[in-house]
């Protein structure tokens, strides 16, 4: 794959070599001592896992493969991308799922409590791994930076799903290059089921729908066009022109009049969508990252940050044959430097390059065909899950949390001061297995003058972890879907949050960053270390 830098003298070829001197990507292995040195004990780390373990018995065996592609999204000349490809091994050829058209990975489905092992070979230039995003999976098979294999080599991962029913996902996860390879294709939806979910008498089958949010950019031959604002856009985060849903440009989705299942993640590297249904129905959320919830829950909008997913129960039994009901994103303040000033209003028309859409500017997202009427439908369950009480005083620093605050300083993005090193943990980032916890997260955005303009939302992102927020404040936005289990959690200047996570069964080294994938790509990621 190729990307290009367009400008209005036509398109720059923009390699790999040449991106990663453009935004400075040298200077940030400098700061971390991840990029040079560390490829060698990557590489041996990865070694050591390629003898499949022989008293690992995988209800499902997958080769799953990264390498270039290209497909078609407009007329004219096929989209060079990257792209996960796969084969079943072992188990049903059901696990498998493709998205018609999409650039995006196939669709793993699994059960909870099945055991699986993933073949992953990386056949893309440099280096590359797979993070389960979601997914509570021993330390080696997270996806951590240190394990990042080349071209032509492989990894193996084998892990016991232990989540409960959701929609998770995976994507690359190599430090300074996560943005560049997710937004040149590389992503897809890994979706779990169980007996509880069976029991609520959700819409399953072509009536469970999962919808993937990406924003793109692409020049006049079709191609990528990945941070054309440089260094500036490198630090607040790319923002495409272009919205596609599962890898499609102008998405509709034909349905029937009868309830629907939509399963919705914001797979963008760093957009922000305020949802919300342009005729003014209520979004009627069920689930959310880490499953569904007990019961469900109206808001006539809601924020999805980067990372995050929902999911919706939708009833098109009172919509006339022919009507197109539309999913929205609505206008909000995303910081006073982020992107720029907003120009123009709704997407649409002007050709292939409409006016830039910042983000927290208002467009559509998804067009709604109703094409059939039918009697049948199912009503919506008023008892979805259990998801258990929170008790926060079972914490064992309830009356000291943990606090992390994210900002900027030196025009750097970082966690508490830090920035990301590949081995280093500090003190206050090591946990007892076992324990639980109340950690405190601070967007301390809010500033003014220069340092205003770094105004920016940063969702945090706990790998190998489910955890519940108990609280909000300071600048507290309303729309946010609170309730249930979380991995990710938004957070805007001047807000910050508070949650309770559980470390129980697994030790070793993981991350938490922003989920910005260009504040990651920067360091804006920290390890935290659970020790036995």
């Amino acid at each position: 794959m190729q990307l290009h830098n367009r400008t209005r003298h036509g398109s720059i070829r923009f390699n790999r070599r040449q991106f990663l001197k453009a935004v400075g990507v040298g200077t940030i292995g400098a700061m971390s001592g991840a990029v040079g040195p560390f490829l060698g004990r990557a590489a041996t780390a990865a070694a050591q896992t390629q003898q499949a373990n022989s008293g690992f018995a995988p209800d499902l065996d997958i080769h799953l493969t990264a390498a270039p592609d290209e497909v078609p999204i407009f007329p004219g000349s096929p989209t060079q991308v990257w792209r996960y490809k796969a084969e079943v091994l072992k188990g049903s050829a059901n696990s498998l799922t493709g998205i018609p058209g999409s650039y995006l990975g196939p669709i793993i489905k699994a059960n909870k409590g099945d055991n699986i092992r993933i073949r992953f070979t990386n056949q893309i230039p440099g280096n590359s791994i797979i993070h389960w995003h979601g997914l509570h999976v021993p330390a080696v098979m997270d996806g951590h930076p240190r394990h990042v294999i080349p071209k032509g080599e492989s990894y193996l991962y084998e892990f016991e799903v232990k989540n409960r029913a959701g929609t998770y996902w995976y994507h690359p996860h190599p430090h300074g290059q996560t943005g560049y390879q997710v937004y040149g294709g590389l992503a897809g939806l890994f979706i779990v089921s169980d007996e509880e979910e069976k029991a609520a008498g959700l819409p399953a089958g072509e009536y469970d729908i999962p919808l993937v949010l990406q924003d793109r950019s692409f020049d006049g031959d079709n191609q990528l066009v990945y941070l054309p604002g440089g260094r500036m856009e490198f630090m607040t985060g790319f923002i495409g022109d272009q919205i596609l849903v599962n890898g499609n440009p102008d998405f509709s989705l034909a349905v029937s009049t009868r309830s629907y299942r939509l399963r919705l993640l914001n797979g963008s590297n760093s957009r922000i969508y305020k949802l919300a249904w342009q005729d003014n129905r209520p979004l009627t959320v069920i689930g959310t990252d880490g499953g569904l919830m007990e019961k469900p829950t109206q808001r006539r909008y809601v924020y999805l940050g980067p990372g995050e997913r929902l999911e919706l129960w939708v009833d098109f039994s009172d919509d006339p044959v022919g009507s197109e009901p539309a999913l929205i994103s609505l206008a909000f303040d995303a910081g006073i430097g982020s992107n720029g000033p907003m120009r123009g209003g709704m997407m649409g028309g002007g050709g292939r390059y409409p006016q830039r859409l910042p983000n927290g500017s208002e467009f559509p997202v998804l067009r709604i065909k109703v094409r059939r009427r039918v009697e049948a439908s199912q009503p919506l369950p008023q008892r979805l899950s259990y998801v258990g009480q929170v008790s926060p005083k079972t914490a064992v620093n309830y009356y000291s949390p943990r606090q992390f605050y994210f900002s900027m300083g030196h025009m750097r993005w970082t966690i508490n001061g830090r920035t990301f090193q590949m081995d280093d943990v500090a003190n206050d980032e090591i946990v007892r297995l076992g324990s639980t916890e109340v950690w405190e997260f601070y967007n301390t955005g809010g500033g003014t003058g220069m340092m205003g303009m770094m105004n920016m939302p940063h969702p945090v992102h706990m790998h190998g972890k489910q955890f519940r927020v108990l609280e909000r404040g300071g600048v507290v936005h309303a729309g946010y879907v609170d309730e249930g289990w979380k991995d990710t959690v938004l957070l805007m200047p001047g807000e910050h949050v508070r949650i309770l996570v559980g470390f129980d069964d697994y030790p070793g080294l993981y991350l938490y960053h922003c989920h910005n994938l260009e504040h990651e790509d920067m360091g804006m990621m920290r390890n935290y270390l659970v020790r036995a």
